[in-house]
C-alpha cells in the first residue's frame, strides 16, 4: 500500500502497510475475507493515545484554534489538528449525550440524589437558562450522574420534565433528596415521587440566611449556624436553632424566619447514618464538579448551539465522575433503602423474635 503519515506521540512516522493475501473464506458466504490490520486500520492517521489526548485538551481549556501552535512543534506536524477537526468531536459528544439522556434506568437504584440548577456562560438560547443536574448514589455507594438537561429559570415545569423523564425510563423513588431552596424541584419532586423526603443544602441556606444580616453581624451568626448541622445529633440541633433565634430573633426576624421555617427539612439528615450526613447536608458534589465546568465554559466564550453547550457540559462532567469517590460506609446505603431505622446516626437493631 502506498506509505502514510501516523501522527504519533513521539511525531509523525511515515508507515507503509503491507500487502496481505488473504485466503481465508468466510464459512457463511462463502466469499473471500477482506484482510484488515488491527493495529493500523485504513482510516487511521493518528494513534489511539492521540486520539484519546485531544478531546481532552479540548475539555480542559485549550481552544481549537490553539492546538496547531500549541502542539505542532510538539507533535512534528499540523496533521489532524485543524480547528475543524476538533469541532467535529462535538458530533460525537452530542450523540452520546442523547443516547445517556434516553438510557433505561430500570436497572440501576439511587438511593440518595442531589439537584442544583447551574448558571453557565454558554449559549443556551436563552439569556436565564440553566442547567438542571441529577446525580445519584447507587445501592454500592457510588455516585453516578443521573441526568443533565436545560432549563429554564430552574422552573417547576423544567424541573418536573427532566423528573417525568427519569421515571418514564424506569427511574425508582429515591429515599432522599437533597438541594437548595428553589421551589421548583421541590414542587416537582412532590409530583413525581412525593413518597421522597426532603433534605435542603445547608451552604445555600446560610449564604441566604446571612444575606439578610448586616456583615458586622455575620461572623457570629455563621458561626452561630455551624453549630446547628455540625450538632451531635438532631436534639442537640434543635437546641442550636433556639440558640440562634434567641439571639438573632429580635433584630433579624427575617434571618431566623428562614431556617425556621425549613427546620425539618434542614435537620432531615439526621435520620440517615452518621457517615452519610457530611455528604446529605449540602449540594457540595455538584457543586465542586461544575468548578471545573465554569472553567472551561469561560475559556470558550459561548458553546455555539445549545446541544453543544450541553454536549460539552456532558463530556466534562463524565471526565469527572471518573474521580469522584463513594459515600462514606457504602455498605449502609442498602440498609437505607430497605427502611432500616437510624437513631443519632446509628443503626437501631430489631429486637430479637421470642419463639416460645
Amino acid at each position: 500500500h502506498q506509505p502514510r503519515p501516523v501522527t504519533t506521540a513521539a511525531g509523525v512516522v511515515e508507515v507503509k502497510a503491507p500487502r496481505v493475501n488473504d485466503k481465508r473464506v468466510d464459512a457463511a458466504t462463502g466469499e473471500r475475507k477482506r484482510f484488515s490490520s488491527a493495529i493500523l486500520p485504513p482510516w487511521c492517521r493518528k494513534s489511539p493515545k492521540i486520539s484519546e489526548v485531544l478531546p481532552l485538551l479540548y475539555l480542559h481549556g485549550l481552544s481549537s484554534g490553539d492546538f496547531v501552535p500549541a502542539l505542532e512543534q510538539f507533535l512534528g506536524s499540523s496533521a489532524g489538528l485543524s480547528p475543524a477537526t476538533i469541532t467535529r468531536l462535538t458530533q460525537q459528544w452530542q450523540a452520546d449525550h442523547a443516547a445517556f439522556m434516553d438510557r433505561d434506568l430500570s436497572e440501576v437504584d439511587y438511593v440518595y440524589v442531589w439537584a442544583d440548577g447551574i448558571h453557565l456562560n454558554v449559549r443556551l438560547e436563552e439569556a436565564k437558562a440553566c442547567v438542571l443536574v441529577l446525580i445519584g448514589v447507587r445501592a454500592d455507594g457510588s455516585k453516578e450522574l443521573v441526568a443533565l438537561k436545560d432549563g429554564y429559570r430552574e422552573s417547576g415545569e423544567s424541573w418536573a420534565d427532566l423528573m417525568r423523564d427519569c421515571a418514564r425510563r424506569g427511574m425508582r423513588a429515591p429515599v432522599l433528596a437533597v438541594g437548595d431552596g428553589a421551589l421548583g424541584f421541590w414542587k416537582a419532586l412532590t409530583e413525581v415521587f412525593p413518597e421522597t423526603r426532603e433534605q435542603r443544602c445547608w451552604v445555600h441556606k446560610t449564604a441566604n440566611v446571612l444575606d439578610a444580616m448586616p456583615k458586622s453581624a455575620q461572623p457570629g451568626a455563621k458561626k452561630a449556624i455551624q453549630d446547628i448541622y455540625n450538632a451531635e445529633d438532631r436534639d442537640h440541633a434543635e437546641t442550636a436553632v433556639k440558640t440562634f433565634a434567641r439571639l438573632y430573633g429580635a433584630k433579624f426576624p427575617r434571618a431566623v424566619k428562614k431556617i425556621t421555617d425549613d427546620q425539618d427539612e434542614l435537620l432531615a439528615f439526621f435520620s440517615f447514618p452518621a457517615e452519610h450526613w457530611i455528604h446529605l447536608r449540602t449540594t457540595n458534589p455538584i457543586e465542586s464538579t461544575f468548578s471545573t465546568v465554569r472553567l472551561r465554559t469561560k475559556v470558550t466564550r459561548g458553546a455555539g448551539s445549545r446541544t453543544a453547550a450541553l454536549a460539552m457540559v456532558f463530556k466534562l462532567v463524565e471526565s469527572a465522575q471518573a474521580r469522584w469517590r463513594a459515600v462514606n460506609a457504602p455498605h449502609l446505603v442498602v440498609l437505607v433503602r430497605a427502611g432500616a431505622r437510624f437513631e443519632r446516626g446509628q443503626l437501631v437493631e430489631r429486637p430479637s423474635v421470642l419463639v416460645a
